[in-house]
């Protein structure tokens, strides 16, 4: 089965997650960002999901970690929590 692991930042507002983006696409380090902003738990792990498989994310989710080019930063992506920000670190 395939796994993933990712990393995320979480943000109410879809205006936020696109300026959040361009800071990190102008060279800030995505888990300051993270740190920072992320209104996810796992922003204080610089947002760090771990590994996971198919089906254990939301499907929004799901669809970009298991497409998208790897260490590139992904979104906004909107699902029921919020917007996100996604970087897919490792992908089998």
């Amino acid at each position: 089965m395939a796994q993933a692991s990712a990393r995320h930042i979480l943000v109410s507002s879809e205006e936020q997650c696109q300026a959040l983006k361009a800071e990190i696409e102008g060279g800030r380090d995505f888990a300051e960002v993270a740190r920072e902003h992320s209104q996810c738990p796992s922003g204080k792990q610089g947002g760090e999901l771990g590994s996971f498989g198919p089906g254990q994310m939301v499907p929004e989710f799901d669809k970009v970690v298991f497409s998208a080019e790897l260490n590139k930063v992904q979104g906004p992506v909107k699902t029921q929590f919020g917007y996100h920000l996604l970087e897919v670190t490792s992908r089998t």
